[in-house]
């Protein structure tokens, strides 16, 4: 095996994580650190391979959700005003990471992408979430009484993506934030926030799927131009190969989370990153 094909298929591989992890709470970013530490992936891209993938897998959520994205855009231009605050929340939900992510990101990437950052963020990340999930009544999956639904109604006021008013958007955007140092969770950190703000679980699974969109198209187009000149042909060829790994498997688990958070919480997800962290930093501490 020549040593150009072991660098795609550790591309592929790694595509493969992206698509797995870009839609649960483990952090797709610290996925790829770890395991491109592991693999000895050795990029000279400046990390734009890790950022120009995960928007295979979110091509793979505007893929599956189609019909609903093209009456998104089709009702906030003809005026329907229930899509047109759709479409405003979207917006002040991605303005806060732009802003940030456009200051800050290069020095974000300096000085946090590394293992030893990821065990420690996905380790309190995870207790984060296993806070928030048994404080917070966003709608608890399962068996439940009446007064079970009348906790969940005080503590959950947004029930569906129209409900959700711009505040909460805000903090969803904010939370997002967070996100840019690896181990955090795109998804995690604005499905938690989404909680936190009073937006039940499956509603802000769907809303973090829809700010995944801009987000991740925003930071592809501009890490890829920031890095122009980092890129040579074997990059850009791994880049492809990974975002159509990336793309692909996340066809298969987008579907597999909607369905796992209308029966669940995200305990489970929890628990794993505590677990990883545990091991990872067990692991570099005795290197």
């Amino acid at each position: 095996m020549t040593e150009n094909t072991l660098y795609l298929l550790k591309a592929v591989f790694l595509g493969i994580i992206e698509g797995l992890t870009e839609f649960i709470p483990v952090s797709s970013t610290g996925h790829l650190i770890l395991f491109g530490d592991w693999i000895n992936f050795q990029s000279s891209s400046g990390k734009v391979f890790e950022v120009v993938i995960q928007f295979g897998s979110i091509l793979a959520v505007m893929w599956i959700f189609r019909e609903r994205l093209w009456q998104l855009i089709r009702g906030t231009f003809t005026g329907v005003r229930s899509e047109m605050l759709f479409t405003r929340n979207l917006l002040v939900a991605f303005l806060p990471a732009a802003v940030i992510g456009a200051i800050f990101i290069h020095a974000i990437k300096e000085l946090f992408y590394h293992p030893a950052v990821v065990a420690t963020t996905l380790v309190l990340g995870g207790f984060v979430m296993l806070f928030v999930e048994r404080h917070t009544k966003a709608a608890t999956p399962g068996p439940h009484s009446a007064a079970d639904d009348s906790a969940s109604e005080v503590r959950a006021s947004a029930h569906r993506l129209e409900e959700i008013t711009w505040k909460q958007a805000l903090g969803v955007g904010f939370a997002q934030c967070l996100a840019m140092v690896p181990g955090v969770s795109r998804s995690g950190s604005t499905i938690i926030g989404g909680m936190i703000a009073g937006i039940q679980r499956k509603t802000a699974t769907e809303f973090s799927f829809f700010l995944a969109m801009p987000t991740m198209l925003g930071a592809s187009v501009y890490d890829s131009y920031k890095n122009m000149g980092l890129l040579s042909q074997h990059d850009v060829t791994a880049i492809v190969v990974g975002f159509i790994a990336a793309f692909l498997s996340a066809l298969v688990v987008v579907r597999a989370v909607l369905r796992f958070v209308a029966n669940h919480t995200y305990r489970v997800f929890a628990w794993y990153r505590i677990a990883l962290g545990i091991v990872v930093g067990l692991v570099l501490f005795l290197r």
